[in-house]
């Protein structure tokens, strides 16, 4: 989305979604580290003014911000510092849950920084597409696993390659290549337990995107897709699990996971050290 400048120099980018579920069903989703944990990046979050919240990305990828205003269940706001380098501005990220009378919700959330440069629109115009990417899986958690905690695993790897050929390295194995919403899914022999039904397909600005409601290796959500990155594909699966056996299942997964990806693309660490 585009950036909205004001007269008096503060900068921000917005996106929101609907949501199913009432206000505090919304609310635990978005405002607990086990709610956000369920279909966002594994996150930890001290509910209060002053409590911080941490979102790891990945290795090396860690966030973390200040709760600066708590108002439950319908709005927060957490001022991040440094997230942008030593020289970038602080940012404030606004939550908000909004009711409305049709059992849904509108989730808001709003990037707020203030500087006199354009220097960090574009990478903010990127999070508010990225944050759509993340609201189909918040919506699809609160329909078919509201309150639930997640066991989350993620496998990444690197391809040379050009886009859509990394893309097919990944997707064709687990029955995805080609495939449309509503479409039955199964791995191939030899890869990872993977079978479900396709809830989201890309879209014409970013056509490359799978968003699976998993039946195995357990019930819960998958979501993948690729990220161009200078002369390199990142291709990245992120898997959530619910349900009493989830937390034995991802382990094993994870490690199944990482094992088929290293032979086929190397693992992140491997690029940097090479």
């Amino acid at each position: 989305m585009p950036v909205r400048i004001d007269p008096d120099g503060w900068r921000s980018v917005q996106a929101e979604a609907e949501a199913p579920g009432t206000p505090e069903q919304v609310w635990e989703a978005i405002a607990s580290g086990p709610g956000i944990s369920s279909w966002f990046v594994p996150t930890e979050l001290d509910q209060r003014v002053g409590g911080v919240t941490t979102s790891n990305f990945g290795p090396g990828m860690e966030t973390r911000a200040t709760i600066t205003t708590w108002e439950p269940p319908h709005r927060y706001i957490a001022e991040s510092h440094g997230e942008l380098g030593p020289d970038g501005p602080t940012v404030a990220t606004e939550w908000v849950v909004e009711a409305r009378d049709d059992g849904v919700c509108t989730v808001r959330v709003v990037h707020r920084w203030f500087t006199s440069t354009d220097d960090w629109d574009g990478q903010f115009e990127g999070h508010s597409y990225g944050w759509a990417s993340f609201f189909r899986i918040l919506a699809l958690y609160l329909r078919e696993f509201a309150g639930q905690a997640a066991s989350q695993l993620q496998a990444q790897g690197f391809s040379s390659v050009p886009l859509e050929a990394a893309w097919a390295t990944l997707t064709k194995p687990l029955g995805l290549a080609g495939s449309r919403v509503g479409t039955r899914v199964a791995a191939q022999p030899g890869a990872p337990s993977f079978a479900g039904i396709v809830e989201w397909a890309g879209q014409p600005a970013w056509p490359n995107e799978y968003l699976v409601r998993l039946e195995q290796p357990a019930p819960g959500i998958a979501h993948l897709f690729p990220m161009p990155m200078g002369e390199q594909v990142l291709l990245t699966t992120r898997l959530y699990l619910f349900g009493a056996s989830a937390p034995v299942i991802a382990a094993a997964a994870e490690a199944s996971w990482h094992a088929w990806l290293e032979e086929r693309l190397p693992l992140p660490e491997q690029v940097t050290a090479e």
